[in-house]
C-alpha cells in the first residue's frame, strides 16, 4: 500500500525582504512530521570588506541591504569608533546619529505594517493572491495606503537630511558625523512631525482593534514561548541606538543583565544546522537547544522597564498587560509592539529637532588606534552585531556580523512548524492556510538580504510529492 506521507514545499516565502522556502513533512496519519524556514541564499559579506580599509566598512557594510542600510552604517559606524581610539562622540555627532537612526526605524516600521503585513489583516488571509497585496490595499483603502507612502517618505527625507541621501548615505564616519542639521532641513522637518505621530497612533489604534477582534486566531497564531534578547539603557529604559544587553527568560526573569557590548561573545555564540546558509545564534549559559532567543520590537518591548516618550510608554503599558505580569509570547503581537515603536520613533524624532545642539559643528573625535572593534545596535528587525579586527595597515582581517534575522531564524521555524501544527495538521491543503505559514514568517519583518547574499528568482512554488518523492501535484505563480 502506497504511503499517504507528503512533503510541502513553499517556494518563496512572499512579501518579505530577500529569498526563503519553507518545507513540510506531513506522516501518513497527517501530522506534522518536520517544518523547517530554508535560508537559500548565500551570504558573503563578512569576506567582501576582508584588506578594506576600517574607515570603508560604514559605507561598504550598508550595501546589505536597501531597507535597513542605516543600522548596518551606525553599527559599523560605531565599531570603528572604537578602532579609532573614540569612547564619547560629540553631542552633535551622536544627536546626529539618532536622529537618523529614529528616521529609519520610523519609515521601516511604516513599510513593513502597511505594505507588507496590512494586505493579510485587511483584506483577508483567505483573499484572492492577486488583491492580497500593496495594490489590492490601496484599491481597497486608498487613504490608508496614502498615509503609509508620506509616512515612509517622511522617514526617509529624516534619513536624507542627516546622512546625505534616502539610501546608502554617507554621514556617520568613525569618529562622529560629517555634517551637522541645517536651520531649513530643521523646519522642513518640523512641520510635519505632530501629522506623523499621529498618524503613527492611528496605525497602532488600527492594529490593536484588528487583534483583539481576532485574538482567537492572532493570538496563537505562531506562537510559543522564548527568551528575549535586546539593548536597554543603563537605566532599563528603551534604547535602540546605544545601551547594555539584556536577556530575559520566558518568565521575565534575568539570564543576564547589563552586559558591555565588547563581551558579547562570552554570552551568544552561533550554531550551524546543515539545511539553511544562515547561522542559529543561542545564549551560552543555556545551549544550543534552548538557548535560542527572539529579537526585535516584540523583544525590545518585552524587555525594556519603560520608554522615555509619553505616548509610547502609554502604550507600552497597556501592551504589557496582555501579558497578565509575563512577557507577551504571540507572534502577532510583534506588529503591536512595532507599531510602539513607531510612534515612539517620531516622538523622539520631534524632540531631537527641537534640540539646538543639531546647528553646531562640533562633530569629530579622535583617539589612539586599537587593533579590534566591538558594537551592538538595535536595527528595525532586532539587535544586530558587528565585530571586527584590523592589522597594523589599517586593514580588515576579520569581520562577524550576527544580525536581527539570524538571530530569529530558530524562532521563525519554531512559528512556521506551529502554524503548521495548528491549521495544516488532518486538512486539504490551500492557498489560504499555507498562507498562513507566511502571515507568521512576515511577524518577524524578516530580512534575508542582510542575513545572506541574494541570488536566484522569485516564482511561488508549491511542491506536493509523497515519501517516495514522486511528485503528486504542483502549483507554480509568477
Amino acid at each position: 500500500m502506497a504511503s499517504k506521507a507528503r512533503k510541502i514545499v513553499i517556494n518563496p516565502v512572499t512579501r518579505i525582504e530577500g529569498h526563503a522556502k519553507v518545507t513540510i513533512r506531513l506522516d501518513d496519519k497527517g501530522k506534522v512530521d518536520k517544518a523547517r524556514m530554508h535560508i537559500v541564499e548565500f551570504r558573503g559579506f563578512e569576506r567582501f570588506v576582508q584588506g578594506r580599509m576600517y574607515w570603508e566598512a560604514p559605507v561598504i557594510v550598508q550595501r546589505l541591504c536597501g531597507i535597513c542600510p542605516v543600522s548596518h552604517l551606525l553599527c559599523a559606524s560605531k565599531a570603528m569608533d572604537m578602532v579609532a581610539g573614540v569612547d564619547k562622540l560629540t553631542p552633535t555627532a551622536e544627536k546626529m546619529r539618532r536622529l537618523l537612526h529614529f528616521g529609519q526605524t520610523y519609515q521601516s516600521h511604516a513599510l513593513h505594517f502597511f505594505h507588507l503585513s496590512a494586505p493579510d489583516l485587511l483584506l483577508g488571509y483567505d483573499a484572492d493572491p492577486a488583491i492580497r497585496n500593496v495594490i489590492g490595499l490601496a484599491i481597497e483603502h486608498t487613504e490608508l495606503a496614502v498615509q503609509a507612502v508620506k509616512m515612509r517618505k517622511w522617514g526617509q527625507e529624516v534619513i536624507k537630511a542627516t546622512a546625505g541621501k534616502k539610501i546608502h548615505g554617507t554621514g556617520s564616519i568613525p569618529g562622529g558625523f560629517n555634517k551637522n542639521l541645517s536651520i531649513e532641513e530643521r523646519d522642513f522637518l518640523l512641520k510635519d512631525t505632530d501629522q506623523m505621530i499621529q498618524w503613527a497612533v492611528d496605525g497602532l489604534n488600527l492594529y490593536k482593534e484588528l487583534y483583539m477582534k481576532d485574538i482567537d486566531t492572532l493570538g496563537p497564531l505562531g506562537s510559543f514561548e522564548s527568551n528575549d534578547v535586546s539593548l536597554v539603557r543603563e537605566d532599563g529604559a528603551l534604547d535602540i541606538y546605544d545601551g547594555k544587553l539584556r536577556a530575559r527568560d520566558k518568565d521575565g526573569n534575568n539570564i543576564f543583565d547589563m552586559m558591555e557590548p565588547i563581551d558579547y561573545y562570552k554570552y551568544i555564540k552561533e550554531g550551524v544546522r546543515n539545511w539553511s546558509y544562515m547561522k542559529f545564534p543561542f545564549i551560552v549559559s543555556l545551549g544550543q537547544e534552548k538557548g535560542w532567543y527572539r529579537v526585535g520590537p516584540l523583544s525590545r518591548v518585552n524587555n525594556c522597564d519603560f520608554i522615555d516618550s509619553p505616548i509610547a510608554e502609554k502604550e507600552r503599558q497597556e501592551f504589557k498587560a496582555l501579558g497578565k505580569g509575563r512577557p507577551v509570547h504571540s507572534t502577532m503581537a510583534y506588529h503591536w509592539a512595532r507599531l510602539i515603536e513607531t510612534v515612539y520613533s517620531a516622538e523622539k524624532i520631534k524632540e531631537l529637532l527641537g534640540d539646538p545642539d543639531l546647528q553646531k559643528d562640533d562633530l569629530l573625535v579622535t583617539g589612539e588606534r586599537r587593533p579590534e572593534g566591538i558594537a551592538i545596535i538595535e536595527a528595525p528587525r532586532g539587535t544586530l552585531f558587528h565585530h571586527y579586527r584590523v592589522d597594523e595597515n589599517d586593514q580588515i582581517t576579520m569581520a562577524n556580523l550576527i544580525v536581527s534575522t539570524t538571530s530569529n531564524n530558530q524562532p521563525m521555524n519554531e512559528s512556521v512548524r506551529i502554524v503548521a501544527e495548528q491549521h495544516l495538521e488532518g486538512k486539504e491543503i490551500t492557498e489560504p492556510l499555507l498562507n498562513l505559514v507566511e502571515v507568521a514568517i512576515r511577524a518577524y519583518d524578516p530580512c534575508l538580504s542582510c542575513a545572506t547574499h541574494a541570488v536566484g528568482q522569485m516564482p511561488m512554488q508549491v511542491t506536493l510529492v509523497d515519501a517516495d518523492g514522486s511528485v503528486l501535484d504542483k502549483k507554480v505563480r509568477d
